[in-house]
């Protein structure tokens, strides 16, 4: 992956902070808006959501999902310029009494901490949702497709590590 290419994968996964999940219930289509925070090695995100919610219901560990995070769409882009990551793979609960769920809470309330008050009602679950394929597009032909390996290369790029320390 060139690296203007992971640039741009890293900035859609940490500086968006919302993403379209889309799973199947009920042999049914079921899309939702939710707020998520990328694991540091972008293979991952974590994703905090009601079991009240459609989207919440048809989680369970092993589900199936995919996703879309996108840049914003303003009038001077044209909409099939717009970069966008679409990825997919499936969902693990997180438990309340894991060992990682004190980290995993603790990442997803640093970068949302109005969820705070989430956190003490029952309804609401936390999972990571693991990617195992991907496509970015960075804009009119120009995709690259994505493994966990390369989400994990374009964590660890150079630029990635340089910026972190700025």
């Amino acid at each position: 992956m060139q690296e203007h290419d992971a640039a741009l994968l890293r900035d859609l996964l940490t500086t968006r902070r919302v993403l379209s999940l889309a799973l199947v219930a009920d042999g049914q289509p079921v899309l939702g808006m939710v707020p998520f925070v990328a694991e540091p090695d972008l293979s991952a995100v974590l994703i905090h959501v009601s079991r009240l919610a459609l989207h919440g219901r048809a989680l369970a560990d092993g589900a199936s999902f995919a996703v879309l995070i996108h840049g914003l769409d303003t009038a001077d882009v044209n909409p099939g310029e717009i970069p966008r990551v679409r990825l997919s793979g499936r969902a693990a609960h997180v438990p309340k009494d894991s060992a990682d769920y004190p980290a995993a809470r603790a990442a997803y309330l640093a970068r949302c901490p109005e969820s705070e008050v989430t956190f003490g009602l029952a309804d609401f679950e936390l999972y990571r949702l693991s990617f195992d394929r991907g496509r970015l597009v960075a804009g009119f032909a120009r995709t690259v497709d994505l493994r966990p390996e390369t989400l994990r290369g374009a964590a660890s790029s150079p630029t990635a590590s340089e910026d972190s320390q700025a």
